[in-house]
């Protein structure tokens, strides 16, 4: 579906990119440089993150490395449909912590024209798959995994593992909560409990 572009009267279709990984691995600082990029080009940018996301700022996307963009914090993806207007590039940081119908809310702005860039955890801290990033996953146009580096041994990681006791699904945290593992260190480390 191609839609006209009121900045430059061309037509364009949109389209969904996702950038995944573990914690620590740089999702948040690629999807900060990517939004930059977009707004140097002159275009219309919003970006949008879960409320519940106040670890770094109640309003700003923060990276670990403390780059920073403005956003607006909201409650569920629908909103995101209803706040998304006129604009070119709409950026999601943290969409593990979305509802299952951020799929569909992602897919309805690139069928208006609007490139969207997406950034979350593919994996849980239990390595299942996280939230709506499946979903995302398989119908984006375009998919970027990052990884960090293993706490334990070095080699690349994917698995961010929650060092802390508690089995709730979603616990905010940084460092003193979870680290970067590669495979066999995970599962090494989930052989002792």
């Amino acid at each position: 579906m191609f839609l006209e572009n009121s900045t430059n009267n061309q037509q364009r279709a949109g389209w969904i990119e996702v950038v995944c990984g573990s914690m620590f691995s740089g999702k948040t600082e690629e999807l900060i440089r990517r939004l930059k990029r977009a707004k140097i080009a002159k275009q219309r940018v919003e970006i949008f993150k879960p409320a519940i996301d106040t670890r770094y700022d109640e309003q700003d996307v923060v990276s670990h490395d403390a780059n920073k963009i403005r956003s607006t914090p909201v409650p569920n993806s629908n909103t995101i449909l209803l706040l998304a207007d006129d604009v070119d590039v709409v950026g999601i940081d943290e969409a593990q912590f979305f509802d299952l119908e951020l799929p569909f809310v992602c897919n309805e702005l690139a069928n208006r024209g609007i490139r969207v860039i997406v950034a979350g955890l593919d994996m849980d801290f239990t390595g299942k798959p996280f939230g709506p990033m499946p979903a995302l996953l398989a119908t984006a146009e375009y998919v970027t995994k990052v990884h960090a580096i293993c706490m334990r041994c070095g080699e690349l990681a994917h698995i961010s593992h929650r060092t802390i006791d508690n089995q709730k699904l979603v616990v905010l945290g940084e460092t003193e909560s979870y680290e970067p593992l590669c495979r066999s260190c995970f599962l090494e480390a989930n052989k002792k409990k």
